[in-house]
């Protein structure tokens, strides 16, 4: 009986014959597209943090909240007086929508770094993007150009079927 023949780095497993294990985990055009879509949530993420960033100085810089309607188009109101007041408490909504947009840019990040294949490091930092104001975008404009790079540097992986 003979041993199977193990591969050169001695992990015990036999070496894969046949096709050669695929760099991306999509085709070219889902890469593209997952790119994309991360692109507008990032900066849809980056937009609604800067607002978080004005509403967080408008209630612990002034202690007020930001109300639309109500008796005019937009108020800074102290907070029992918002409460009161009638209108959109706008504080409150980007908080809200922050978080819920932050979601949907964690499944973009996801989906991205699921298909470009990348460390988990690089998932961490892209997701740290959606955290700290402005650094989406400087993230985004990063990550936009590495994938775009990788993708031309593998011009072979494209098809997948």
């Amino acid at each position: 009986m003979t041993e199977p023949a193990l591969d050169p780095a001695g992990t015990g497993r036999t070496p894969s014959k046949g096709k050669p294990k695929r760099r991306f985990g999509g085709t070219h055009a889902q890469i593209r597209s997952a790119l994309t879509f991360y692109k507008v949530l990032a900066y849809a993420t980056g937009i609604m943090l800067l607002l978080v960033v004005v509403e967080m100085v408008a209630k612990y810089g002034f202690d007020s909240e930001i109300v639309a309607g109500g008796g005019a188009p937009l108020q800074f109101l102290p907070e029992v007086v918002a409460e009161t007041a009638g209108g959109l408490n706008l504080s409150t909504a980007v908080l809200i929508v922050h978080g819920w947009l932050y979601v949907v840019y964690l499944i973009a990040d996801f989906r991205l770094w699921q298909f470009m294949r990348w460390p988990f490091s690089r998932f961490v930092l892209i997701a740290l993007g959606g955290v700290v104001p402005l650094l989406s975008f400087i993230v985004e404009k990063r990550i936009h150009r590495q994938a775009e790079d990788d993708l031309a540097a593998h011009p072979e992986a494209a098809p997948r079927y």
